[in-house]
């Protein structure tokens, strides 16, 4: 039995892929990092959302184009791929999955006309449910917000915020309300954008369905880290790609350095070690899509699996490198760096295993 992406599911990822290779250079990539008010940001989010992605998991009758997390993650790989610089995994992904399984009927069509037609653009920060510190508490009492969420996703394009609290009820906040304080936060990922919020008595908007019930949170986290995957899975690829073409071109001793043993060996081991991530990651998503048993239990080891493997690529592609690896010239460490922030992005894989052994009832 086959198993693999649809037709449409490549078409899509290649109209992705094909897109940002053409919009999207490393060159492009670097100005932006430089500058994240930058035109070419601008410019390639919107290029991308007249592609659609915004509206992937957006049903029909709201306007959407109504597909599945297995587009999202197809979508996703080609995104890590290319270093894509725009919001994804929250606003396109969790947001709509969050609003679908938490909001009531009216809430659910609301939010989504809203969001089909651009006026309203979510970031997401669930940090409070799986992560939460000392000094970070949300509380909701009375239609008001308050306390402190770390590492909200997707904010550089949103106008509203999906928030949690630690027992998984969501609030939704329009970022330009009294009381909002948003700082900026230093990652080694310079291509996306995280932000700490801090909340002061601001008006916020619960998910109806979420007062009495844990499963929009879950969901959505298990999606969001499907994705995650995707994306990890893509750049460690995009790795990889790099490290066997500069193999075949980097001489020494008057040989090209891909015909020495020791780096056969090491290009074959990233390759045999990535590949089985692909039918993972769709299958996680195949499961999810399709509310199977295992659905939790597959994005968690999707999550954390391709994380662990996806670092190992990173480390061994730039090793093929030799000292050009570690340098800004070939621009190899902001797949790198990718890779490594999204290792920790909704739950590190120590994490993700622990919820994994509860879920199985260990």
């Amino acid at each position: 039995m086959y198993f693999g992406l649809s037709e449409d599911q490549v078409f899509f990822q290649d109209n992705v892929k094909k897109y940002l290779e053409d919009n999207a250079s490393l060159d492009i990539i670097r100005k932006i990092i430089e500058d994240h008010e930058s035109i070419y940001k601008k410019d390639i989010h919107k290029g991308i959302v007249n592609l659609g992605i915004n509206n992937l998991l957006i049903p029909e009758e709201n306007g959407g184009l109504g597909l599945n997390l297995l587009f999202a993650t197809a979508i996703s790989q080609s995104l890590g791929e290319a270093l894509a610089p725009i919001p994804f995994f929250g606003a396109y992904v969790m947001a709509p999955i969050a609003i679908s399984h938490g909001g009531s009927k009216d809430q659910i069509n609301k939010i989504f006309n809203e969001m089909s037609n651009g006026k309203v653009n979510f970031g997401i920060s669930f940090s409070e449910y799986f992560g939460s510190r000392g000094d970070s508490k949300i509380v909701f009492s009375n239609g008001k917000v308050n306390g402190t969420t770390l590492f909200a996703l997707d904010c550089d394009h949103a106008s509203h915020l999906l928030v949690s609290n630690s027992n998984g009820v969501i609030g939704s906040v329009s970022l330009d309300s009294q009381g909002i304080d948003c700082v900026d936060l230093i990652t080694v990922d310079k291509t996306r954008v995280f932000k700490e919020i801090n909340f002061n008595n601001v008006t916020v908007e619960v998910l109806e369905k979420t007062l009495s019930s844990s499963t929009a949170i879950e969901k959505s986290l298990d999606a969001g880290r499907i994705v995650t995957a995707a994306d990890s899975l893509g750049a460690a690829q995009a790795m990889i790609d790099k490290a066997v073409s500069y193999s075949k071109e980097r001489k020494q001793f008057n040989r090209a350095i891909g015909s020495f043993q020791a780096v056969k060996h090491m290009c074959a081991e990233m390759v045999a070690e990535l590949e089985p991530c692909y039918s993972l990651v769709w299958h996680a998503a195949h499961s999810f899509d399709k509310d199977e048993n295992d659905a939790r239990l597959m994005a968690c080891h999707a999550k954390s699996h391709v994380s662990d493997v996806a670092k190992k690529v990173s480390k061994k592609a730039t090793e093929v490198h030799g000292g050009m690896g570690f340098t800004d010239l070939l621009g190899l460490h902001f797949w790198f760096k990718r890779i490594g922030l999204n290792r920790q992005l909704l739950g590190a894989p120590e994490i993700i295993r622990s919820e994994a052994a509860k879920i199985q009832g260990l």
